[in-house]
């Protein structure tokens, strides 16, 4: 693992030498300049503009100095909130560490995030600047930030990747080519010597009262990554392919962050195309490949890591309480490590027996590795009086954001005087391996593909437009949950969701269910 001195720090280790994620990739670009750092997906040009781009870690050092350049020449200040809301590509990536190195705060968006969502999240956080690109799929998503940035009165920027760019957006393609750069100014001497205290990140949970910004600072997002890191055993110089987003803290901990540990070459892939993954696996020689967990456990028994030389699969699990009703593992030739995340609290990696069988999480402090009792703490699971999952430790936030917010009666993430977070995720003490296993999802929150919704916030949405209309969640073997909506005229509910900027997930629900959902190019 490369931190500095090619050793992985454990969080006291961090804490003393104060390094922060910009610092892990520099030294990783100044050590092995003209490794091959990140590559598109080779369907880019299907569902966004421009080619695909295979950078090595020099060009992707000299495009995150220069976005991070642009950011302070246009003036916006230390410590402001940039919202992110990109493709998976390579553009994303750059774009969260430029943020980081212009000292400012990266604030990633869902994609499937429509005007509704998006204007309740920026308010909140009082954003600067969002950042997106022209077009994914079929919809512009710069349109998309200019009527946001119309509605939230702090933005004062929207800047863009892409061709044809909408007037007064401004361009960041240009980047790439540029001969002069703006340079990023130096920090002064106390952001200095405690940057990596510093929030670095907000991200987005959804609770029964709505959307919640969570706020971390360097030190939390390098544990979050570390141990996913050494979980998964993850090889000096490894070729990643990745097809989730790094759109959440568990997305960036799964992809970005492990990345940087292992100096390696990450393939980004955007979800989701079965042939188009498997020639990136191969054409890339991938041997770690990370996956929502379903998705994996499918492919595996398709069939398709048999043969590919001992492969390791990182599966992502947003409904964690399907990890232990899962199916065995039965692919000899990979090996599999289930990630359950709760929400943007938290998760914790854990690598599957020889068994095949899905591991109970731990009572109490989990290491990374797992297996290793002297690893470093990465986080503490405690089971509540309610009988629900909490988290609390290095990864897990530890205090509300706006700071004062739990003060204000507004909806805000909710942190004990113990630093323990509730999840809401049901669960029970398994009787013989006296770990916790997960049950339930939260009461009233539906998870459709890793994005979370407030039930009765849909409800009420969709009772505003037709009083007659009902909207439930149902299981669903890969998605985790499927929202299925009924409505006399369900065209017209389908259109007037839309209208009022709601994610398509929930307008989808009202489609004919004869017709096919298509929403894999978004």
């Amino acid at each position: 693992m490369i931190l500095g001195d090619h050793t992985a720090l454990s969080p006291p280790q961090q804490r003393q030498r104060g390094i922060t994620v910009d610092e892990v990739f520099r030294r990783v670009a100044q050590k092995d300049p003209q490794r091959l750092a990140l590559i598109d997906p080779p369907n880019r040009a299907m569902f966004t503009d421009g080619a695909p781009r295979r950078l090595t870690y020099a060009q992707a050092d000299r495009m995150v100095s220069a976005i991070a350049g642009r950011l302070r020449h246009l003036g916006i200040p230390t410590d402001a909130i940039v919202g992110v809301q990109l493709p998976n590509t390579v553009e994303n990536i750059l774009t969260i560490l430029a943020v980081l190195r212009a000292g400012m705060i990266a604030a990633p968006m869902p994609l499937l995030w429509r005007r509704a969502d998006a204007i309740a999240a920026l308010a909140r956080i009082g954003a600067k600047a969002l950042i997106t690109c022209r077009q994914v799929g079929g919809f512009n998503h710069c349109h998309l930030a200019m009527r946001v940035a119309s509605e939230v009165f702090s933005i004062r920027y929207v800047c863009g990747f892409g061709e044809k760019l909408a007037d007064g957006v401004v361009p960041f393609g240009d980047l790439f080519t540029a001969e002069k750069l703006n340079p990023v100014p130096p920090f002064d001497r106390e952001r200095l010597n405690s940057a990596s205290a510093h929030v670095a990140l907000i991200t987005f949970d959804t609770g029964n009262k709505g959307i919640v910004p969570v706020a971390r600072n360097h030190l939390e997002m390098l544990t979050g990554g570390l141990s996913v890191a050494l979980e998964s055993k993850l090889a000096q110089g490894a070729h990643i392919v990745s097809a989730v987003a790094p759109s959440s803290f568990a997305g960036i901990s799964l992809t970005l962050l492990p990345w940087l540990f292992c100096a390696g070459t990450l393939s980004l892939h955007h979800p989701f195309e079965a042939h188009v993954f498997a020639q990136q696996r191969r054409a890339e020689a991938c041997r770690t490949v990370i996956l929502p967990g379903a998705v994996a456990l499918r492919l595996a028994e398709s069939g398709a890591f048999a043969r590919d030389g001992g492969p390791t699969i990182i599966g992502a699990w947003r409904s964690p309480e399907r990890v232990a009703t899962s199916s065995a593992w039965r692919e000899p030739e990979a090996s599999l490590v289930d990630v359950s995340i709760f929400g943007e609290a938290g998760f914790v990696a854990a690598r599957r027996s020889p068994d095949g069988q899905a591991a109970p999480l731990p009572l109490g402090p989990v290491t990374a590795p797992r297996s290793s009792p002297t690893g470093s703490v990465v986080t503490e699971v405690v089971r509540t009086a309610a009988g629900t999952v909490a988290l609390r430790g290095p990864m897990v936030p530890r205090h509300a954001f706006p700071p004062g917010i739990e003060r204000s009666g507004l909806p805000h993430f909710e942190i004990d005087h113990f630093g323990l977070v509730d999840t809401g995720y049901a669960c029970r003490v398994d009787s013989l391996t006296k770990g916790v296993v997960v049950t339930g999802p939260p009461a009233g929150i539906v998870n459709v593909g890793g994005y979370r919704f407030s039930l009765h916030e849909l409800r009420e949405a969709v009772g505003r437009i037709d009083t007659g209309a009902t909207l439930t969640a149902l299981p669903d073997p890969v998605t985790g949950q499927r929202l299925i909506g009924n409505a006399v005229d369900r065209d017209m509910v389908q259109a007037a969701l839309t209208a009022v900027g709601v994610n398509p997930l929930v307008a989808a629900a009202f489609r004919d269910r004869s017709e096919r959902a298509d929403l894999a190019a978004e």
